[in-house]
């Protein structure tokens, strides 16, 4: 009995270790679960189990990849499917828009499985690692090939930059100081694909300059009337003058003065003139007069017949209306203004009183004319003392014009 019951046992193993395994599959389709034991492995039958059909762009996933549809799995105990269906994905690009049906996990991922062949300069909006979750807008800017002319050699790059000044920094050629491009670093890339970097060096050379002192007079009240004395001393000042030199690729193109800077300002050179009254007194020709102010004149005479007009005719009037005689006297025009109906004492003539203007010798303020009548004219030419008789006058002009 027990020789036949052995048989039995082992046949029933055998026929047992033949039977397919049960394998445990979950299938997650959106959001529902779905449960199964089978044996099968191949993902269409166990998709077909559960009645679950894909459409030409869905995608099963095993293990985050994707997985064909007619190969079997590899041998596990269980098995995870995801159902990944297509979501609409707008791709907006230079040449125009479309519109492409995508179950795949990212935005690089599709655009690839599309067909775009993608470089690592293209601009893609959002990026290309970027997960798609539902239906999407992507922006597609492709790169271009630049060729970047930069010191004497050129540079191939691709770029997708909006402007030349992004497209040079992402080659690693960035503008530096003052370098410019052409095109200008804010348009746009060039349809012909060219770009010129154009290095700018600008040198700043400081030389010295000396300004020079002026000389200009002041009134003092230190000094008698007439009398002139060095109050300041000048001194020429300093100043910094700054020459900028541009040079493009090594070509100077411009210099230019700028500013000057004054690191020590000069001081002008001050002359005092005198405004302090001092009446004296003294004789001359037997005559003891009091006068403030005393002045070396070149006399000349005049009578009104001596000194006829052009015509030839006799000129018996003055520019103040007395009369042509002794005691009138005449200067320039502009001591005349400041000196009119003064009161002078004049040796050899005596006195006399400022009433008529006439030219003078040239470049000789310090000239008086004595006027006399036809009948008593003497000729006095020579350099004599004028002495301005006091009453000081209250309008007193202290600076000689």
């Amino acid at each position: 009995m027990k020789k036949i019951v052995r048989p039995i046992l082992a046949l029933l193993l055998l026929l047992s270790a033949c039977q397919p395994r049960a394998i445990s599959v979950t299938i997650l389709n959106g959001e529902q679960v779905l449960s199964l034991s089978t044996a099968k492995t191949v993902p269409a039958e166990l998709l077909a189990e559960v009645n679950i059909t894909l459409g030409a762009h869905d995608r099963l996933l095993y293990l985050g990849s994707s997985t064909p549809l007619d190969t079997a799995l590899p041998d596990a105990r269980s098995y995870t499917l995801t159902v990944r269906r297509a979501v609409a994905l707008t791709v907006v690009a230079p040449d125009g828009q479309q519109t492409i049906q995508t179950s795949a996990l990212t935005v690089g991922q599709a655009l690839a499985e599309a067909g775009y062949t993608l470089h690592a300069a293209d601009r893609l909006d959002p990026p290309a690692e970027t997960p798609i979750t539902g239906p999407l807008a992507v922006t597609y800017q492709p790169g271009r090939e630049i060729v970047v002319t930069v010191d004497g050699t050129q540079v191939r790059v691709r770029s997708a930059a909006a402007t030349v000044g992004q497209a040079l920094a992402e080659a690693g050629i960035p503008l530096v100081g003052l370098d410019t491009a052409v095109p200008p670093e804010t348009a746009p890339l060039p349809e012909d694909g060219q770009i010129r970097v154009v290095r700018v060096v600008e040198s700043v050379a400081l030389t010295q300059k000396t300004i020079p002192f002026i000389t200009r007079t002041e009134l003092s009240a230190d000094l008698e009337i007439d009398q002139q004395a060095l109050l300041q001393g000048g001194e020429p000042g300093l100043a910094i003058a700054r020459l900028r030199t541009r040079s493009e690729e090594g070509v100077q193109v411009s210099q230019q003065s700028e500013s000057e800077s004054v690191v020590r300002p000069q001081q002008d050179r001050i002359m005092g003139i005198g405004t302090k009254i001092v009446i004296r007194t003294t004789t001359v020709d037997g005559v003891t007069i009091e006068y403030y102010r005393a002045l070396r004149m070149l006399s000349t005479s005049y009578s009104p017949c001596q000194s006829a007009t052009p015509d030839g005719s006799c000129s018996y009037s003055t520019a103040s209306g007395l009369p042509v005689q002794r005691g009138t006297v005449a200067m320039v025009y502009s001591w005349y203004l400041a000196f009119g109906f003064d009161r002078l004492y004049i040796p050899g003539y005596g006195y006399a009183t400022v009433g008529d203007n006439g030219r003078g010798p040239p470049d000789n303020h310090y000239w008086v004319d004595l006027a006399w009548t036809d009948a008593e004219y003497q000729p006095m030419m020579g350099w004599t003392t004028v002495y301005f008789l006091t009453p000081v006058p209250q309008n007193l002009v202290y600076v000689l014009p």
